[in-house]
Order: C-alpha cells, then structure tokens, then sequence
C-alpha cells in the first residue's frame, strides 16, 4: 500500500480478518502481511494488541446493532419486518467469531452481553409498538432473540425462498 493507513483500516481488515479465520487472525503479524505494511503501522494506532481488540469489539457492537437498527427505521417496511430480512438474511461468519472469542475473554464477553441487551430491548419497543403488553414482549422478544441465535450459530444455508417463509411464521407467532 502506498497510502497511509488509518485505525480504521486496522479495525476493518481485522473484521474480515476475525470473521474468515478467527481470533488468532486478530495479531499485528498476519494482518500486517495481509495489508502488505510493517507491523510499525499497527503499532502506530494501537499502544498494543489488547487496545486494538478493544477497538475491533465496538466497532462490532456498532456494525451489529447502531447500524442494524439505523438501517431498520430508515426502512419504508414494517420496522420488525424489516429487522427480521436484515438480521435472518446477513451473513453471520463474524456474529459467530466474536460468540466463539467470548467463549474465553472477558472483554469479549462483555461486549456480547451489551449488543445482547441492546438488541433485545430494541425487539421489545418494536412489539409494544405493535401493541402487545410489556411483560409479553419481553417474552416473545427472548424468544425471537434465542431464534436468531440458534440459526446464526448453526451456520445452515437456508435457500431464500424457505427462509422468507420462515421469517413470515416467525413474524406472525412473535405478534400474534
């Protein structure tokens, strides 16, 4: 690269990076070689590897919930309807990295458990909206959220067609 590179481009090519082979792609040997620079550029922008992973988690917390639900009210269809197609229909590999890299770190842990909470109080304002009660949004919320996480976990290719019938049971048992 002839250019300068930014933290950003560290956080980005460490994204890609965590989401194609996992936390141990997340060190400033690999990416360094992967981005064609010396490991002083990743050194430049990061006191060390701990401040990078740091920066690589809430840049994941944002990507996987700001930027979701930004998109989900910027949408002209139904917000859960919405929520539902981008959720269900993105590609999971870095959803699944950064679950597996909580498995044994806890700062890892903690930014799964923040995005956890912000997405499923984000699901319960979408269902009181429709109207359902506080206390069966909660429910009906963890419920969807334990759904999501079983197939983005599973990593199963569902084919577009099955799958939209499957978000539109999903839709119609969650507000029903």
């Amino acid at each position: 690269m002839t250019e300068q590179l930014s933290a950003d481009d560290w956080i980005k090519e460490g994204l890609k990076a965590l989401a194609k082979s996992g936390l141990t792609a997340l060190k400033a040997d690999p990416l360094s070689k992967a981005m064609g620079v010396s490991r002083g550029s990743f050194y430049w922008h990061f006191a060390d590897l701990g401040a990078f992973h740091a920066a690589v988690l809430k840049r994941w917390r944002e990507i996987a919930a700001e930027e979701i639900i930004a998109g989900v009210e910027a949408d002209s269809d139904e917000p859960l309807r919405a929520l539902l197609r981008r959720t269900f229909g993105a590609r999971l590999d870095l959803e699944r990295a950064v679950r597996n890299w909580a498995a044994f770190d806890a700062a890892a842990q903690a930014a799964v458990r923040a995005i956890d909470r912000r997405r499923l109080d984000y699901v319960v304002a979408l269902l009181e909206k429709r109207g359902l009660a506080p206390a069966t949004a909660q429910a009906r919320a963890q419920i969807l959220y334990w759904t999501f996480l079983g197939f983005a976990l599973s990593a199963a290719p569902v084919p577009a067609a099955r799958l939209q019938g499957l978000l539109d049971e999903i839709e119609r048992m969650v507000t029903a």
